[in-house]
């Protein structure tokens, strides 16, 4: 009986994208690069001196929590894939390869793994990045499937990491040991693809669940428009079709969501930027004050804003029950009311952010992401390709 590992891996190595899946995956490219780029001033580059590439690119695409999702499976894929493809040296196709195992091992884990507190990107990643960097360095099946298996004593990645440094240090360590397991495979180091199914079973997945039919990545990516947890986009969103009101006009704010969409979003009142990106009320009052928040809403300072400690005391969230159940971060929609002083009160209602693969960005919005992250070099960065993105990223983010 074939494994999962071989069936994953024949997908992989057998793999003829269309058009659509390439424009996802140049997408994908420029977006992450981007991201990498804006994060090369934040203190977590200075931990990195002594990791491999993969790993520095990996956790400065990740850090700011910036980079795309996919929504099924509740996963960063391309903090992931695309280092471990630059690494290897690999283009497009790899990058999909490894994308498309991570859509579809994240999506057969389910919402149960991600609820339970395991981070998907990490966990999922690891084996996508070992088929990404495997399809760069030319693994037919047999060795693909030997790079996922070398790869799963590696899977791990918890969600308390959330608000710290260890969010995005087990993001690089996801693409670091998925490159690393594809060059041992390629070396000819043994594995049982077995591996696979029982690690599923141990953190609650279900190998039988795996789709091989579909698009590269099945659902396609989410592209964040604020730099914060994808929980977060929408309330945010939500907020900005509100009137504008100054903080001190505030004296309520009631938000309804969907209990799943509350997962990630651990930090109630956060004390550090990273953790900032991690909370409801937090977002909640650097819309009010900021509108929009973007990168400078989510440093240490920013958070501390007496103002918006004030903010964040009234804000009440309530989880609801969805009918019929839904889960996911974007399960039925979030409500939201701004009661103020003078009894005026502003109510909202949003399922889907800008951004979102039912929503898509429009070429304006991308651009407006890709200048705030590179800032001059945004026109540059434009005319990347997976050639040469990966001596831009040397050249641009050199070790220190």
């Amino acid at each position: 009986m074939r494994t999962a590992a071989a069936a994953l891996a024949e997908w992989a190595v057998r793999l003829e994208p269309s058009e659509e899946d390439l424009a996802l995956a140049r997408r994908a490219l420029l977006d992450t690069v981007a991201v990498a780029l804006a994060a090369r001033e934040d203190p977590i580059r200075g931990l990195l001196r002594e990791e491999d590439e993969v790993a520095r690119w990996a956790a400065l695409a990740h850090v700011l929590d910036f980079d795309d999702l996919h929504l099924p499976s509740t996963a960063h894929i391309s903090a992931v894939c695309v280092p471990a493809t630059l690494a290897a040296g690999g283009d497009a196709r790899a990058y999909l390869a490894g994308a498309g195992v991570m859509a579809r091992l994240g999506a057969a884990l389910g919402w149960a793994h991600y609820s339970a507190g395991w981070h998907a990107t990490c966990t999922a990643g690891t084996l996508a990045a070992a088929v990404s960097a495997g399809t760069a360095l030319g693994l037919d099946d047999e060795r693909t499937a030997a790079a996922i298996a070398l790869a799963v004593p590696a899977a791990g990645g918890v969600q308390r990491a959330f608000g710290t440094a260890a969010k995005s240090l087990q993001v690089a360590g996801a693409a670091a040991a998925g490159l690393r397991a594809a060059r041992l495979a390629a070396a000819g180091a043994s594995a049982d693809p077995g591996a696979l199914e029982q690690w599923m079973e141990l953190v609650g997945g279900d190998p039988s669940a795996i789709r091989l039919e579909g698009e590269a990545v099945p659902g396609g990516l989410a592209v964040k428009i604020f730099p914060c947890c994808y929980a977060l986009q929408r309330p945010i969103a939500a907020m900005l079709e509100l009137p504008s009101v100054r903080g001190e006009q505030v004296r309520r704010v009631n938000v309804r969501t969907p209990g799943s969409s509350l997962t990630p979003l651990i930090h109630h009142r956060p004390k550090t930027g990273l953790e900032g990106k991690f909370s409801l009320e937090y977002a909640i009052a650097a819309t009010i004050l900021d509108r929009p928040p973007g990168a400078a809403s989510f440093t240490d300072a920013a958070v501390a804003r007496p103002q918006a400690g004030r903010l964040m005391e009234l804000v009440e969230v309530r989880a609801v029950d969805v009918d019929p159940p839904l889960q996911g971060l974007l399960a039925g929609e979030v409500e939201i009311e701004i009661a103020l002083d003078d009894g005026e009160a502003h109510r909202v209602s949003l399922s889907l952010p800008p951004g979102a693969p039912g929503r898509p960005p429009s070429d304006v919005d991308l651009m407006v992401k890709l200048r705030s992250c590179a800032g001059d070099l945004a026109q540059e960065l434009r005319e990347l390709d997976w050639a040469s993105a990966a001596d831009y990223l040397r050249r641009e983010i050199p070790l220190r």
